[in-house]
């Protein structure tokens, strides 16, 4: 007898998640709550609110189900997993007090420094200290400088300043702006790390914790990383920012470091940890702690896993990791995410898609802000689908997903078109 496995969530990351579970010789029924167009060819949509537990504990108890996966932050932060858990049903993902590592700024930052464990100069301040905030920037006189909304704020809380007149403006807009709620009621002010991003994903049951795959975000809007921070508008893996002994390094002052003093803090850290890192002169230096799978770099990842991904769930979930391998193929991957233009602000919806059928054996669309209606298969978010292509090389990979880019049309269609170019740089391609 198979699982049933309930998973959490509506994004690209959820329909690759359901795609990679979908292929599981383990599984019996995948239902996916709510999901979307692209989740439906895996599993079963569910009409759920993730912020209605107690509906979701109806129907894992009316469905039987096995292990709840959550794919998205939110709920995490917010409790389900101690929910339930302590109503006798297993779940993958960490609990609300573990999930603050990516919850709360604040708390990430002062268990880091609490634990030496490499990261940026930073300080708090309340929402009412916000004009002290801009004294002491001001004072320093050293740019550029990073707020961040101590809160969930969907990607879009930080903000990397040049100017102290860009850092009056931001610092007004977390004050006054409706769409970061009580995210930005503490605001973290850290120096700038220079150097390249990467971000390493590691699966942990607790005690064990396992790197599954590394990749580069493209986070900021516009070509040649410029403009207002998103959700992420690409991603490639692996990356060659980091080479083997670099991992090496990541694993021994950064991964461990935090999965041991999390267990010693009674706290232990079960689910995706995904470790946003800045490769700097110095070294590697965490950026910042999410309590899930990137989106959109865990659409680039998954493709490459040759590991039975629901295998690894139920394992950390019942805390038999070390008895797992993860183990990747040799390829790359490039993840371009087609948004709709006007995204991160103010963007149109319900256009419709065409060409999704028209994508290569081989390559991926997994859906994101999409929603069928009348047979026909309509933009409904910002960020819309992802095209995932591989190849032996990077250079190969980021040409073959371009060219499945442009087989999938809508009106007010955007992209990136520079997504995982920086990292060519690293290569011989």
């Amino acid at each position: 007898m198979g699982l049933n496995v309930l998973l959490l969530g509506s994004g690209g990351r959820e329909h690759a998640m359901a795609w990679s579970i979908a292929k599981s010789d383990k599984l019996d029924t995948l239902y996916i709550a709510p999901g979307n167009p692209g989740t439906a060819q895996h599993g079963q949509n569910v009409d759920l609110e993730l912020s209605d537990f107690e509906a979701i504990l109806n129907f894992i108890e009316n469905k039987a189900v096995d292990l709840t996966v959550v794919g998205p932050e939110k709920p995490l932060v917010e409790g389900i997993t101690d929910f339930l858990e302590e109503r006798g049903h297993k779940v993958f993902g960490p609990s609300k007090k573990a999930a603050q590592l990516e919850g709360s700024k604040k708390f990430a930052n002062e268990f880091m420094k609490k634990n030496s464990i490499p990261t940026a100069d930073f300080e708090t301040y309340s929402q009412g200290e916000f004009d002290k905030a801009l004294s002491v920037i001001k004072k320093k006189d050293t740019y550029p400088v990073v707020l961040k909304a101590d809160g969930l704020a969907g990607g879009k809380g930080v903000f990397i300043c040049e100017t102290a007149e860009e850092v009056e403006k931001r610092l007004n807009e977390l004050e006054e702006s409706d769409r970061f709620g009580e995210a930005a009621d503490t605001l973290v002010v850290e120096e700038f790390m220079k150097g390249q991003e990467a971000s390493v994903f590691v699966i942990s049951d607790g005690k064990t914790a396992k790197i599954i795959h590394y990749a580069q975000d493209h986070k900021r809007i516009g070509e040649g990383d410029t403009g207002l921070n998103t959700g992420g508008m690409g991603a490639y893996a692996p990356t060659p920012v980091l080479g083997r002994r670099m991992l090496q390094r990541i694993e021994k002052e950064v991964i461990l470091p935090t999965i041991s003093a999390m267990l010693l803090d009674e706290n232990p850290y079960k689910g995706i940890l995904y470790f946003g890192l800045m490769i700097t002169k110095n070294g590697p230096k965490v950026v910042e702690y999410n309590c899930r799978f990137g989106d959109p770099e865990c659409q680039a990842i998954l493709p490459s896993l040759e590991s039975d991904l629901l295998e690894l769930l139920e394992a950390a979930a019942n805390e038999t990791l070390d008895q797992k391998d993860v183990r990747i193929d040799n390829q790359y991957r490039c993840c371009v995410v087609l948004a709709s233009d006007g995204y991160p602000l103010d963007y149109k919806k319900g256009k419709e898609i065409s060409g999704i059928d028209e994508v290569s054996e081989g390559a991926f669309v997994f859906h994101a802000g999409t929603k069928e209606e009348n047979g026909k298969i309509l933009t409904d978010g910002g960020r819309v689908m992802n095209v995932v292509g591989g190849g032996n090389t990077l250079a190969e990979a980021i040409k073959n997903t371009y060219q499945e880019v442009e087989k999938i049309s809508f009106s007010n269609k955007y992209f990136r078109s520079d997504i995982g170019a920086k990292g060519l740089a690293y290569t011989d391609d």
